[in-house]
């Protein structure tokens, strides 16, 4: 970690996160910073920050300005999607980098019927959590 990403309050896990690429950022749709996480959380960004040190939630560097970013369909009032951090833990397991696991939560599913992270939202977590395990 450099100074100048210390002296930022930067995780050294955050330094390394890439720009994502255009395809993934697309499929995802709507974005939300963190500061636009803490106040729906209505907590401080370094709660936020640690969310994503748990791997409760993921954020990617995107945009003109590479600013760390969460999908807002993460996010139900103020809280995660039920489900959401079983199935990233499902996910890391099987070795998914951040980027992966986004493509894969984003990309329709025609057994759900949808995308995981739809299912997620509308409390079918189980089969999600299903699909995710048959990845390792």
């Amino acid at each position: 970690m450099t100074e100048k990403n210390t002296a930022a309050g930067t995780t050294s896990v955050e330094a390394q996160r890439e720009t994502l690429d255009p395809e993934t950022d697309a499929m995802v749709g709507e974005w939300l910073t963190l500061p636009d996480v803490a106040e729906r959380f209505g907590v401080q960004v370094t709660r936020v920050r640690q969310l994503l040190r748990d791997n409760q939630l993921i954020a990617v560097r995107r945009g003109e300005n590479n600013v760390l970013s969460v999908p807002a369909g993460f996010i139900v009032d103020d809280h995660t999607v039920k489900g959401l951090t079983g199935t990233l833990t499902l996910l890391k397991d099987a070795k998914f980098t951040d980027e992966e696991a986004l493509r894969w939560l984003f990309t329709p599913d025609d057994s759900l019927p949808g995308t995981p992270v739809d299912a997620l939202r509308e409390n079918r977590g189980t089969e999600v959590r299903r699909r995710a395990q048959a990845e390792l």
